[in-house]
Parts: C-alpha cells; sequence; structure tokens
C-alpha cells in the first residue's frame, strides 16, 4: 500500500468505527461515574478530576494537529523497507492486538524503568485518587516517542495503519479499569488486565511498586515476574507527590526535575545517567538532603 492508502484506512476502514464507539462508550461511563460520585457524595479531590479534564481536552486539540502523525510518519520507513507483509483481516486483526499488547507490556516497563521516560508517563500516575478520569490524565509528550515500540511489529509485516489502531485498542481497553466500584474477579485477574489489577499498579505501596504493566493481558507480567494480585488496600500516587492540580506543573513537573539534577551533576556521564538511568539513581556526591 502506498502511504496515501494507509492514510485513507484512518477514515475508512470499518474497524474505525470500533474506535469511535469505544472513545464514546469511555467518555459516557466517566461522565455516569462523576453523576454518581455527586449523588452518592463519594469522598473525591474535585479540582484533580478537573485537571485530569483539562489534560483531556489538550489531547484533543493536539489530535487534530500534525502531532498526531508523528508516530504513523516515523514507522513508514521501517513499512517500505521490511519485506514482510501481513495482509488485514479478522485473524490478522486479533495478531495485531496481541503483538500490540505485548508491545504495550515492554514500553510500559520501560517507561517505570528509565527516568526520561517515566517522567512523561508518571503523569498518569501523579493522581492521588482513583477513578475513571484519571484514565484521561496522559501526558502529551508520550507520542514524541511510544511509536518506536511498535516498529517491531512493522518489520515483521504489520502495516503503520493496523499496528497504530491496535495499541489505541489496547488503550481504550484500559479505560474502564480506572475503578474502584469493581471488586476482584477471580480468574479473570490471572488472565486479564482487571481494575484489581490495574489498581495494583497505580499504588504507591512498596509491594506494588513496578508491577502490572499489561494492557490487555496480564499473562505478560506473570510470564516476566512482575504480577501482584491485590492485597493490602493500595495507597495511589507517587512515592514524592506533586502536590498540584496545574495540568502543566503535572506535565512537566519531573521534566524540570530532570533538568534541575542535569545542572548539578559534574560530568557528562552522570547526565546521561540522570536522564537515561534508573529513577532511583543520583550521583554519590550529590547532597542526599536535596
Amino acid at each position: 500500500m502506498t502511504t496515501n492508502d494507509l492514510v485513507a484506512l484512518f477514515e475508512s476502514h470499518q474497524i474505525m468505527l470500533i474506535v469511535i464507539l469505544l472513545f464514546f462508550i469511555n467518555l459516557f461511563i466517566t461522565g455516569t461515574e462523576i453523576v454518581f460520585d455527586l449523588l452518592t457524595k463519594k469522598k473525591r479531590r474535585w479540582k484533580d478530576t478537573l485537571a485530569n479534564c483539562v489534560i483531556f481536552a489538550c489531547h484533543q486539540v493536539t489530535e487534530k494537529t500534525a502531532y498526531a502523525a508523528l508516530g504513523f510518519v516515523c514507522l513508514l520507513p521501517f513499512y517500505f523497507i521490511t519485506p514482510l507483509t501481513i495482509s488485514m483481516s479478522f485473524l490478522t486483526w486479533i495478531l495485531a492486538i496481541l503483538a500490540a499488547d505485548f508491545s504495550y507490556y515492554w514500553m510500559h516497563r520501560y517507561e517505570h524503568e528509565h527516568r526520561i521516560l517515566w517522567a512523561s508517563h508518571s503523569v498518569h500516575h501523579s493522581s492521588q485518587d482513583y477513578n475513571l478520569s484519571v484514565s484521561f490524565r496522559l501526558s502529551l509528550v508520550e507520542g514524541l516517542f511510544e511509536w518506536l515500540f511498535l516498529i517491531p511489529m512493522i518489520v515483521l509485516g504489520f502495516n503503520p495503519f493496523q499496528a497504530i489502531v491496535a495499541l489505541i485498542l489496547v488503550a481504550q481497553y484500559q479505560h474502564w479499569l480506572h475503578t474502584e466500584r469493581i471488586g476482584k474477579l477471580g480468574w479473570l485477574d490471572k488472565v486479564f488486565n482487571t481494575p484489581s489489577i490495574h489498581r495494583v499498579h497505580h499504588g504507591s505501596n512498596n509491594q506494588y511498586l513496578d508491577k502490572n504493566y499489561g494492557g490487555l493481558l496480564i499473562v505478560w507480567d506473570r510470564l516476566f515476574g512482575t504480577y501482584q494480585s491485590e492485597e493490602e488496600e493500595v495507597i495511589y500516587g507517587l512515592t514524592r507527590n506533586i502536590h498540584t492540580n496545574n495540568p502543566i506543573k503535572i506535565t512537566f513537573i519531573e521534566f524540570s526535575r530532570i533538568l534541575s539534577d542535569i545542572k548539578r551533576c559534574h560530568n557528562n556521564r552522570d547526565r546521561l545517567k540522570i536522564v537515561f538511568g534508573g529513577l532511583s539513581w543520583r550521583p554519590k556526591y550529590f547532597d542526599k538532603r536535596h
């Protein structure tokens, strides 16, 4: 397929109806939860919810710009270079979703293990509440790099349209997971990502840190040793909470912390490790009081 053919698929392919339907379903259940929480006077940080909605609105604006096409454009060279081709069918859509889910697991895991990626992903974890609006709380910066994790799919023969849409579907599935209103689901918690499993992922409890990275399936976590069931009560947020409802600060606060640490480094080697190393790594000469 040509570039124009691939672009046209985003408007003409029938699977986009599913994407649009899931988008409105997720909006509806989020609004329903907000109304229900208001009526039942559930304890909730409403300024936090408003910040989540503002961030979501910003995403909808950027979706209308060239920024939204960045990942697609960057994947095209790999698509035209690879000798492999996988045609689109019902079966290959299932395979694409599974491949995207596997890719998502590793993308998500790297976002928790490398500070520059965490600076973006921490936006989603910085809420001390856990409700459906938290699913809207996503970094505007993630689009700059998340396409990189789809390159293996493209090299294997999936086209950029199918790879991107499959990843979108994996992300859309996760919206309903952000709730405390659904308890444990038995055997489903051992196979799929469920509200209970994802609550663990959002926990700042020591036993919950860096667990349950899966998007659709949780079997990846069970295979790679990052699975954790929900046991003690979950404490949501970061190990160092940001205490702000300003969407701009929420989005960029960890980047500013990285910049501050870079300025304190004595050499370029340490500066690179601050940016690309683990979240907790700091040079020994850093004043621990800071």
